[in-house]
């Protein structure tokens, strides 16, 4: 499970990643990355740590599949936070084909998803 400090829960937040921040698509799943080094709902100069949020639609599936797929990301995204840069806002959205994929398919988009925001990776 990941971590509530660690949880993308507002709408704001969700459209500032969206909006302002990069983004690396795959066939399975979208990522974007907004590495803001301040967040305005956090008093103080301490960097906030690296929250992530889900987005799985309908056309995912059925209720079941959805929450299937938002459980997996979940679980890949609690590794990864690590190399994400602290105070980063990281939106996953979930493709329609993400729901007949299995975990190791999830991971490896996740990873090269990610590897080409964070400048490790060539398009």
């Amino acid at each position: 499970m990941l971590p509530t400090e660690h949880r993308l829960r507002r709408r704001e937040d969700f459209a500032t990643a969206v909006r302002r921040g990069r983004r690396a698509g795959r066939p399975l799943l979208v990522v974007h990355l907004s590495s803001g080094a301040t967040d305005p709902h956090v008093p103080g100069e301490t960097l906030p740590p690296t929250r992530a949020g889900f987005v799985v639609s309908k056309a995912v599936g059925n209720a079941v599949v959805r929450n299937t797929v938002k459980r997996r990301l979940r679980h890949l995204m609690r590794d990864r936070l690590a190399s994400v840069p602290p105070g980063s806002l990281v939106v996953v959205r979930a493709l329609p084909g993400a729901g007949d994929a299995d975990h190791a398919q999830l991971a490896r988009d996740l990873d090269t998803a990610l590897r080409r925001l964070l400048g490790g990776g060539a398009r």
